[in-house]
């Protein structure tokens, strides 16, 4: 039977965690003297009130995660974070919308970069702050902070991680769910203050540093800029080119890295692929800016950081590429599809879910040759059994599906075609840009009401990987 209490409790310790770090953001209002500190201070009132409210009620719960409470919990959360976490635009009336202060927020937490905002700038560095604060909790999953913390209420975590990790089961780096969460978080923070220190050294004030390197390795996107990274030296994009294929690799890798296990690192095949596609990406697209009488460094800067923005679904941009030929925004738009690695920060269909499509194609041309012979998909030295394979080729024709009914509901709403696409494979892929009205130098701001919550409900099931959520929508699930 389903253990409700169970999951309003939980919930409520979650809304106190982000009560608590709603009054971050509010000692940046004090250190900046701006006029953001009331409706920091209200929010987090009402939000641990809300929290402490149904902890306490519930609190003689049966502490037990089932698979059921696990999805459902995963789920919840997401929503009611973006919920709460839209208190400080609305009560300091930089968002007033509810719709939109919401999409921002969803945005936010799921790391996806994409915005209503016109002009960033003008807003208080509070605001801005607690803008980039929702990449940095949501960067590593909500849920994956929680279950280092779990234990102290007395349930484990195993189920929670399960479910918002749905798919292609991410590497643990200790047999306790708590300690793979601490490490994977230890180094996650550690990137973020290595990448604060380089971008400091650039020339870009403390503040800046935090926030971009916040969503940097969230693979988020939010600037503090209306130019994005574009406002910034070759330099600072460099940095953020570099930690943004940091933040798109495997974290079990960064770990090998750290305690010097280096042909873990150069024998994975997913690392390899995803290093590769990067590159030859960056070729074909800088060959052709070269073309249109570009300098080289340039052709390569843009064409390397857009790309790798894109494959990570950072979102970050320092070009218009839509302003390109449009055989390279195409070839952009493409690659939307790509996603980072399993166990990384970014979103998408995951690199590792495409390498085994293709392994798995070419061994059944080799299957057709040899109808008799055995031939097993290998990965990284090991079979793949075909219970994976069968769950990744579900997810991608999921995806696609998904997709293609996404920008189909789009254009009923009134969006041209090109703009439907590029909004729902963007929002979907947690990437930011997408292509026409929501393209990198526009925003989401003139995308319909209807619209703009069709595209939330999409970066949540992209950020938790489908299944997580759809799951919730089948009669079967709610049996007992």
């Amino acid at each position: 039977m389903l253990n409700k209490k169970l999951i309003l409790n939980l919930i409520g310790f979650l809304l106190i965690v982000e009560g608590i770090f709603m009054l971050i953001p509010a000692i940046v209002s004090i250190i900046y003297h701006e006029n953001d500190l009331i409706p920091f201070l209200k929010s987090s009132a009402i939000t641990i009130s809300v929290g402490f409210i149904l902890w306490i009620i519930t609190r003689d719960v049966k502490r037990a995660v089932g698979k059921r409470e696990g999805f459902i919990i995963v789920t919840m959360v997401w929503i009611i974070y973006s919920i709460f976490g839209s208190l400080p635009y609305i009560l300091s009336g930089s968002i007033p919308s509810f719709t939109n202060a919401f999409f921002e927020t969803m945005s936010g937490f799921t790391t996806t970069g994409a915005s209503i905002l016109n002009d960033i700038e003008i807003l208080p560095h509070g605001i801005l702050f607690w803008r980039s604060m929702t990449h940095l909790i949501g960067g590593m999953g909500i849920l994956v902070l929680t279950v280092a913390i779990l234990p102290f209420l007395g349930v484990g975590g195993m189920q929670l991680f399960n479910a918002e990790a749905s798919g292609v089961t991410p590497d643990k780096l200790h047999p306790k769910m708590r300690e793979t969460a601490r490490r994977l978080w230890v180094i996650y923070i550690a990137l973020v203050l290595i990448e604060t220190i380089m971008l400091k050294f650039g020339g870009m004030d403390i503040f800046d540093a935090l926030c971009h390197s916040f969503a940097t390795l969230a693979s988020g996107g939010f600037s503090t800029k209306n130019a994005s990274v574009a406002a910034f030296s070759p330099y600072i994009q460099y940095v953020i080119i570099f930690f943004m294929i940091m933040a798109g690799t495997n974290f079990t890798l960064h770990y090998y890295l750290i305690n010097g296990k280096f042909k873990k690192i150069f024998k994975n095949q997913e690392y390899k692929f995803y290093l590769l596609i990067i590159l030859i990406s960056t070729i074909i697209i800088a060959f052709f800016l070269i073309r249109t009488n570009a300098t080289i460094e340039k052709s390569f800067r843009d064409a390397l950081f857009q790309v790798t923005s894109i494959v990570t679904c950072t979102g970050f941009v320092t070009a218009d590429y839509t302003s390109w030929a449009k055989f390279l925004w195409f070839f952009l738009f493409i690659l939307m599809f790509v996603g980072g690695s399993v166990g990384s920060t970014a979103g998408g269909i995951k690199v590792l879910r495409h390498f085994l499509l293709f392994k798995n194609s070419i061994t059944e041309f080799k299957r057709m040759l040899h109808p008799s012979a055995v031939i097993p998909v290998r990965y990284n030295g090991s079979v793949i059994s075909n219970d994976i394979i069968f769950k990744v080729q579900a997810f991608f024709l999921t995806y696609i599906v998904i997709f293609i009914t996404g920008s189909l509901f789009l254009t009923f709403f009134g969006m041209d075609f090109v703009s439907s696409m590029g909004a729902v494979v963007t929002t979907m892929g947690g990437i930011g840009p997408g292509l026409g009205s929501v393209g990198p130098v526009n925003n989401f701001a003139l995308v319909p009401t209807e619209g703009k919550w069709i595209l939330s409900f999409m970066m949540l099931i992209g950020r938790l990987e489908l299944f997580s959520v759809l799951i919730l929508l089948t009669p079967a699930f709610w049996k007992k």
